[in-house]
């Protein structure tokens, strides 16, 4: 009997390291598409309802329907983005050009009020001076800002715009997600119904309603803030406001991105001596537009989700610092996970406390 019970234990010792290390070989050949793959599966998940319209379309070929969505997702990513290049490359060259010619007039004092401001006053008018005296400086420091904003802009942003080759392979599993995503995702609950049983449904269906809450929040807050931001330009004067909020909008899908935007326009405002309408601006971007980010997303995840607030706010922030863009979408649906967890635990217990109770013999 110890013999039997001695080579059982060896045999799943054996088990375990042999499929622990097969799973550690699988992560180090598979860490590099992680982020592209979970990517390709949000998109998937949140546009099934039209991918399965469009295969009805085309007589429910799996292959055409597929290569249509991909096309369509690829396009609907990659063409406003295409887009803001392109005007953010002619609106630089002609603010570049603009400061230029307002420098090559020699050293231009700032209005009063602009250089009596507390830590900003005194260091736009060194910069002014500066570069008024040595105008080959200003090539030189706005380089090193573009570059140091590039840097900080692609930690933040991760995996999926760190360059094209992951981007590719993002859409490239989201076409055979689309193609095959019913006959994965059954395979995935019937692995998962194995480990964990029938509550992993409860755990799928947390995990389905995050993600849709997050990607309604993101593109929700997007608007208001490219709307809000629009008006607060049509207020301060500034040319162009409703292409502005556009751009401002497409900013703000990155998180923390729309202070470049408006606040770039309010500094200008501030230089070119229009002082009322660059603090203005510079305080209702700060307050109201940057305020909505941290408003309205988390409030559309919690609605959604029942999911308490705070917590939210938690896995949004806490996501994006984690795991980048992807982040936003992986930190609150690890909090839903983890919450439903917790109320399945609790509910359990009441559950094993009333049934302790009712068969418990009545006391004399």
């Amino acid at each position: 009997m110890d013999d039997e019970y001695a080579k059982q234990l060896t045999r799943r010792v054996v088990l375990g390291i042999t499929l622990g290390g097969l799973a550690w070989l699988g992560y180090a050949v598979l860490q590099w598409f992680i982020v592209s793959v979970t990517w390709a599966i949000i998109l998937a998940y949140v546009t099934w309802p039209l991918y399965r319209r469009v295969r009805a379309l085309l007589r429910g070929s799996a292959d055409a329907s597929a290569l249509l969505m991909t096309v369509i997702l690829a396009a609907a990513v990659a063409l406003p983005g295409f887009w803001l290049a392109v005007l953010l490359r002619d609106e630089l060259a002609v603010a570049y050009q603009t400061v230029v010619t307002y420098l090559a007039q020699g050293p231009q004092p700032l209005p009063r009020a602009v250089a009596g401001l507390p830590w900003i006053g005194e260091w736009l008018q060194d910069l002014v001076d500066r570069v008024a005296g040595n105008p080959e400086s200003l090539r030189a420091q706005l380089t090193h800002w573009v570059e140091q904003w590039l840097s900080e802009l692609g930690q933040l942003v991760g995996g999926l715009g760190r360059n094209a080759a992951k981007l590719g392979f993002a859409v490239l599993t989201l076409y055979f997600l689309y193609r095959d995503g019913e006959t994965v995702l059954d395979q995935v609950r019937r692995v998962l119904r194995r480990i964990l049983g029938a509550r992993v449904d409860g755990y799928l269906a947390a995990v389905g309603r995050t993600t849709t809450a997050v990607l309604f929040g993101l593109v929700l807050t997007a608007l208001a803030q490219g709307a809000l931001a629009g008006l607060g330009y049509w207020v301060a004067g500034v040319q162009g406001p409703v292409l502005l909020g556009a751009v401002t909008a497409l900013v703000a899908l990155i998180p923390f991105g729309t202070p470049f935007v408006w606040g770039a326009i309010g500094l200008w405002l501030l230089v070119a001596g229009q002082t009322l309408a660059g603090v203005g601006l510079l305080l209702w971007g700060a307050l109201v537009v940057s305020g909505v980010d941290n408003l309205i997303r988390p409030l559309v995840i919690s609605r959604a989700t029942r999911i308490p607030f705070l917590p939210v706010i938690f896995g949004v922030v806490g996501g994006v610092l984690a795991f980048g863009l992807v982040g936003l979408f992986v930190g609150p649906i690890i909090l839903a996970v983890l919450i439903a967890v917790w109320c399945e635990w609790l509910e359990e217990q009441e559950a094993g406390r009333a049934t302790r109770a009712r068969d418990s013999p009545p006391r004399d």
